[in-house]
Formats: C-alpha cells, sequence, structure tokens
C-alpha cells in the first residue's frame, strides 16, 4: 500500500492518479516498457497547469552526436528566440531525463528545458540515450560522455559557449550527469562549470536508510528501485564510480546543486553525495524540500515546491554560468 502520510492535498491527488495510471516497472512487460517509453504528456490546460507550459519563446531543433560504437545519439536542442543568431557567447544546459534507465523520453522535459533555456539565457541540449535492458550500463553512461564531449566542440554550430556548460538532469538522469562531471575532470577537460542533480541516484549499493524508511513511496518504491538496477546493471559491480558516483573520485569537481525530496527513497543518496562532495571541498548547495515524492520536478504545478524548486534550479545555473 502506497503511503501519501505529509504531502498537501494537491500533491496527494495528483500523485494518487498518476501511481494509479502508471504500471510499476517490476511488472512490465518487454511491449509496455516501449509504450511507456514513447508515451508523452498532453502539452495543453488543464493538464499543463500540473507538468509546466512548453514556452513558446523558445525554438526547438534536433541533431545527433556521434557515440564510440558509431550509433548516432539523438539531441534535442532548445534556443530562446531571443537570442540572435550572430550571438555565440551563451552558455550550454545538458540535460538527461529520468525513468531509471529503462523508460522516459526527452519529449516529456520540454516544460523544463524550455524553461531554462529562457530564463538562464542558454541553449539547452537534451541527450536521448539508450535505454535498458536492450542497451545495459554502461551503454547510458558512455552515450552521455560522448554527446557531451561532442556538444563541447560544437560551439559553431551551436551559436554558442560550448565552454561554459552545465550538465543536469533528474533521477537517473541526476546519476548520469554526475558520472559525466566526474569523467570530463578526470580527463583534464574544465568546461564543466556546473552540475544540477534532482533527486539523483548516487548509490547503487542501496546502502541509502531512505530506501527502507520510504520502502512504499508514492512514484518510485524500493520494489521498482531494485527492479530498474536490475535491468541496467545486473551482475555488474555495483561500486563501480560509473554505477554508483557516491564511490568515485570527487576532488576538483565542478560546483553542484543538489535537490532531494523528503518522501523518496532515495532522498538519501542526495543528501550523501552533497556531504561527499563538500568532504572533497566542493562547493555544494544542497535542499531537501519538505512534503513532496520523488518525481516532483515533473509536476511542479501540484506542489508548493514546485516553484521555489525551478527559482533555485534557474538561479544556481545563471550565478555559475553567466
Amino acid at each position: 500500500m502506497r503511503s501519501y502520510r505529509g504531502m498537501s492535498p494537491l500533491t496527494t491527488a495528483t500523485v494518487a492518479v498518476v501511481d494509479r495510471m502508471r504500471v510499476p516497472v517490476e511488472e512490465m512487460s518487454e511491449e509496455q516498457r516501449h509504450e511507456a517509453r514513447a508515451a508523452t504528456y498532453p502539452t495543453k490546460p488543464p493538464f499543463s497547469w500540473i507538468t509546466g507550459v512548453v514556452d513558446p519563446a523558445v525554438g526547438i531543433t534536433f541533431g545527433t552526436a556521434p557515440a564510440r560504437d558509431g550509433y548516432e545519439i539523438p539531441l534535442r536542442i532548445y534556443r530562446p528566440r531571443a537570442i540572435r543568431d550572430a550571438q555565440t557567447d551563451v552558455p550550454v544546459i545538458v540535460w538527461f531525463h529520468g525513468g531509471g534507465w529503462v523508460v522516459g523520453n526527452v519529449v516529456n522535459y520540454d516544460p523544463i528545458c524550455t524553461q531554462l533555456a529562457a530564463e538562464v539565457g542558454a541553449v539547452v541540449v537534451s541527450v536521448d540515450y539508450r535505454l535498458a535492458p536492450e542497451h545495459p550500463s554502461p551503454t547510458a553512461v558512455h552515450d552521455a560522455v560522448d554527446a557531451t564531449t561532442w556538444i563541447a566542440a560544437q560551439s559553431d554550430v551551436l551559436r554558442a559557449d560550448a565552454h561554459r556548460m552545465a550538465v543536469c538532469g533528474d533521477s537517473a538522469g541526476g546519476h548520469l550527469a554526475a558520472v559525466v562531471a566526474q569523467v570530463v575532470h578526470g580527463s583534464g577537460a574544465d568546461w564543466i562549470r556546473h552540475q544540477a542533480l534532482i533527486y539523483p541516484a548516487t548509490d547503487l549499493t542501496m546502502q541509502s536508510p531512505s530506501i527502507d524508511e520510504h520502502a512504499n513511496a508514492p512514484i518510485l518504491t524500493k520494489a521498482s528501485i531494485i527492479a530498474f538496477r536490475d535491468l541496467y546493471a545486473a551482475g555488474q559491480d555495483l561500486t563501480d564510480p560509473q554505477l554508483s558516483p557516491l564511490f568515485g573520485d570527487l576532488v576538483g569537481l565542478p560546483p553542484a546543486l543538489i535537490q532531494t525530496a523528503d518522501l523518496d527513497p532515495i532522498r538519501d543518496d542526495g543528501i550523501r553525495y552533497a556531504a561527499a562532495l563538500r568532504s572533497a571541498g566542493v562547493d555544494v548547495r544542497h535542499t531537501n524540500y519538505l512534503r513532496v515524492p520523488h518525481g516532483f520536478a515533473s509536476f511542479p504545478g501540484a506542489c508548493a515546491a514546485g516553484g521555489q524548486h525551478r527559482w533555485e534550479l534557474v538561479n544556481e545555473l545563471r550565478v555559475h554560468l553567466t
């Protein structure tokens, strides 16, 4: 039985509807996984009152980045229309979507990506990395690193300063952003200026106490965490930093914003990662949002924290990029 305790009435009602509509990943057939990946949210009211609007002041185009195995990684590119074509001094934000490395798609992140593009004044590039179990670990990490590295070399194409970059993502996307920051720093490059991690998964060994504390939480349960992990990384060394960035070399990493949800089973993944980054001397801002579950960034209109979370995210990116 799901526990909605502690949430506001509007959040509870919204999350209850979402929970009734979704099929938990541990119960999904292969066909249902493909359907879930392809499903997109309506972009008009009343649905957009919950998920946020797609900002019409931002243009959306498409591209691809080469992966190390020859695959072309699809990219969804957002650029504020007010930025003139000749302008090249705007920063770049690379976005990785959530979905447990198994489901999710770039289209459903149009509201947050267009908001970041418009309010930060940046080109946002959302990476459509390959998903498990068809493409298990480390494919998603390789796609994320390869796409980010390619984007960093495309200032002329993007008409932006791609060496003034942030990596961002939620949940599994937050995990990928954290790993990319580590890999890029380990290569000696310094063009990632900031990492924004929204309820990131950082420890696939599942040692965070909140996993048991909120084992039956809405949106994400302990059973689903195990299923996502097994589909993505079965039989692999879960202490590998590319699976559990908490165990990576954190010294010298770019400043970080970490946002966690208090009613989230992986809340403590974010809390522990923030503490580890601080211990390594990294500048960290961590905010734990009360009365919200995992996934709250995807329904900002349904929780009191939605506006504050977006303001904080935009403001931190502005500070570090502009």
